[in-house]
């Protein structure tokens, strides 16, 4: 009797062992899900829809990890001052604005992330500006996030090729200070300094006679905001 009890216990302690270690790796890989080359799903589309939006990635949209897909993601990396080795990691990922929606922490993680980054773009793009003026930068962005013409977030609109000095030149990769990080979070919640405005200049070192044609908002330091 006693030694079936004892069978018996331990075939519980391992079916919880079992258990216990089946949980472990389920939230390690949920949490710390990555794509690579020879991955597919719906992260690798998520991935490749950025990043064709954005101008790095030529290929079909088909949630295969590819050569073209790798190649894309490199070409991101390389870019934004990331660890160039192909693997949309965590670092890679929270720089595309791909979270994890299984994480309890994902909604405040993507709201952090939000703010950190876009006070980057305004230190990198308007520090030394009034504050107003670094508000509208930042508003300038969530009014491309709410425009059909523009991507549809944060990190896309500041990755989107092309449109900021501050990602080309590696300004976005500064620390920004508190100032900007205010900015950022003012307008995240909706302040729009900028009347608007979808894009801005500075009138001294603009040479693209295109952005002179666009309807000006208001002009706040050295930056003049037009639709």
């Amino acid at each position: 009797m006693l030694k079936n009890k004892k069978i018996i216990i331990g075939s519980i302690a391992l079916i919880l062992i079992a258990i216990i270690v089946f949980i472990v790796l389920f939230e390690k890989n949920t949490v710390e899900a990555l794509s690579k080359y020879g991955s597919r799903g719906n992260e690798v589309t998520q991935i490749q829809t950025k990043l064709k939006r954005w101008g790095y990635y030529n290929g079909n949209v088909d949630g295969i990890y590819g050569t073209q897909t790798l190649n894309a993601v490199k070409y991101f990396q390389r870019k934004n001052g990331l660890t160039v080795d192909g693997i949309a990691g965590p670092a890679t990922l929270k720089a595309m604005g791909i979270y994890n929606s299984n994480s309890s922490s994902s909604s405040s993680s993507s709201n952090s992330s939000n703010v950190n980054l876009l006070a980057r773009l305004i230190y990198g793009e308007a520090r030394g500006e009034p504050y107003t003026g670094q508000v509208a930068v930042g508003a300038v962005v969530m009014n491309r996030v709410r425009s059909s013409s523009f991507p549809n977030s944060i990190s896309g609109v500041i990755y989107q090729s092309g449109s900021f000095d501050a990602v080309r030149d590696g300004q976005i990769n500064l620390t920004p200070d508190s100032t900007a990080k205010k900015a950022a979070q003012d307008a995240i919640n909706g302040w729009d300094p900028s009347y608007g405005a979808i894009y801005y200049f500075n009138p001294s070192t603009a040479t693209n006679k295109w952005i002179w044609s666009r309807p000006m908002t208001v002009t706040i330091g050295r930056h003049r905001f037009c639709k």
